[in-house]
């Protein structure tokens, strides 16, 4: 079933909740469903992790992590989907996203050159910011959307199809074949 494919990777919650960094939040890892794996769980925590991993924003792990033990879906599942926007995908997600924001709101092209400044970003960032913004919370809730739907039809077609393995070895064993 899809529990078994999700316990493989994750990490054991008794180990998880002992590591010396998550002392100040320890008390709030006592909730069950922040480590359970059932459809509820791991479809939110697919939502949430993909939405977070497409909002410009630094620290989008803690961001993860603190929705999760909010909504109460799958802690590690949630952390783990916001790699989706690590360093290399940042650059053409992020132009994606800005291009799509800037159709959107009907602004015209920058001819911009990229720098790593304080400079530039305190004169040209003020331009980009919008389509951006824009751009990002789309995609995050469309990816963060389908995130959610594609595991909910993942996990059923899982269930389903284990209980037609079953259905089928049970016929097998009341007519077996001669």
């Amino acid at each position: 079933m899809a529990r078994k494919i999700f316990k493989r990777w994750l990490p054991d919650p008794a180990e998880f909740k002992k590591r010396p960094a998550l002392n100040f939040i320890s008390h709030l890892l006592h909730d069950p469903n922040l480590f359970h794996l059932n459809r509820h769980s791991v479809s939110g925590a697919f939502g949430l992790g993909l939405f977070v991993a497409f909002l410009p924003i630094l620290g989008q792990m803690p961001i993860a992590a603190c929705f999760a033990l909010w909504l109460r879906v799958n802690l590690p599942i949630a952390v783990a989907l916001v790699w989706v926007s690590n360093p290399f995908t940042i650059p053409p997600i992020f132009y994606a996203t800005y291009e799509l924001g800037r159709l959107i709101l009907g602004t015209p092209p920058l001819a911009f050159q990229m720098e790593f400044s304080w400079q530039w970003f305190s004169s040209e960032f003020t331009h980009l910011w919008q389509p951006l913004l824009v751009g990002s919370l789309l995609a995050a809730v469309f990816f963060g959307g389908l995130g959610y739907i594609s595991m909910q039809v993942f996990w059923r077609w899982q269930v389903i199809r284990h209980w037609e393995k079953r259905k089928n070895q049970r016929l097998q064993r009341q007519h077996p074949p001669q």
